[in-house]
């Protein structure tokens, strides 16, 4: 079953956004960013209604507290690398999580890889790195070679960094907690001590408009599912296999920008969507 909910998280990712693109046009990242998380509290509010709140230990508000900070520094991260640096160029390191999380994940959760899990979660970073490969006109490893010159290729890295840490530590959080309630309580956490860093931006305190409203809220109510769905199938499985199949969503991204945006050389992505399939086999049959 964490391979089916690890999939649906895939697609709720994708979906979303695709609908936040379509939706948000020419907006500030820091602000569609916050804008989604916003709109995904009342599916998550609603949630935390009916849910039973469990006994909340020690270690919980520890995994929970230090977590937040980074999660906040991740999404600045995360906006300043699309702003400085081409987005051809610093997305493909986002592949790199599960990868950092071989790593981070035995060391905080205690979680270790098979050596055919391990080969599946390698495969699934080759595909996902290949994937935007076909925007570089120059050579496979122009954004390794643009990390000397591109401080957004940097930013990215350290994205994809975080978020090793930041699931790893959301694992031990539902641990000592449950999946549902720590998903809804940790991102009202995060959209509450980032709504500051929005604001105080000028160009954010403009209004948003009916149409871009009713545009948005599909955007968040998935995001707000797909944050359900996250933890749930966290809970049920080995934090790096399932951050691998998480990164599927680059595949269905692209088809939702064949069909919604006429994104073009759908075929030259072939070969990552390949890597990708054959590493999530052997993820799922490790």
């Amino acid at each position: 079953m964490w391979v089916i909910y690890s999939l649906i998280t895939a697609i709720l990712v994708a979906t979303s956004d695709a609908l936040t693109k379509r939706a948000l046009v020419g907006r500030d990242e820091y602000f569609v960013a916050w804008v989604r998380l916003i709109c995904a509290m009342p599916a998550l509010l609603g949630v935390l209604m009916f849910v039973k709140i469990p006994p909340l230990d020690r270690t919980f508000w520890i995994a929970t507290f230090c977590s937040l900070p980074l999660e906040i520094t991740a999404l600045v991260l995360y906006t300043k690398a699309l702003k400085v640096s081409p987005i051809s160029v610093t997305v493909p390191f986002l592949a790199f999580t599960p990868l950092f999380l071989i790593v981070t994940s035995r060391i905080i959760v205690g979680e270790g890889v098979s050596f055919q899990g391990g080969i599946g979660i390698l495969l699934m970073v080759a595909g996902s790195y290949t994937l935007n490969i076909h925007r570089i006109k120059k050579d496979l490893f122009e954004p390794i070679k643009a990390i000397a010159r591109e401080k957004g290729s940097v930013f990215m890295i350290m994205v994809a960094f975080i978020y090793s840490i930041t699931s790893s530590l959301g694992k031990v959080a539902i641990e000592h907690s449950s999946p549902v309630f720590f998903g809804a309580f940790y991102f009202f956490l995060v959209s509450v001590f980032f709504t500051p860093i929005v604001l105080a931006k000028k160009d954010n305190k403009k209004n948003l408009r009916p149409s871009e409203i009713r545009a948005i809220i599909p955007a968040g109510m998935t995001y707000g599912l797909m944050i359900i769905f996250h933890m749930i199938a966290m809970d049920m499985s080995n934090v790096a296999y399932m951050i691998s199949i998480k990164r599927t969503s680059l595949l269905f991204s692209m088809i939702y920008g064949y069909f919604m945006f006429r994104e073009e050389r759908i075929g030259e992505k072939t070969i990552g969507a390949i890597l990708m399939l054959a590493g999530f086999m052997l993820i799922v049959l490790s």
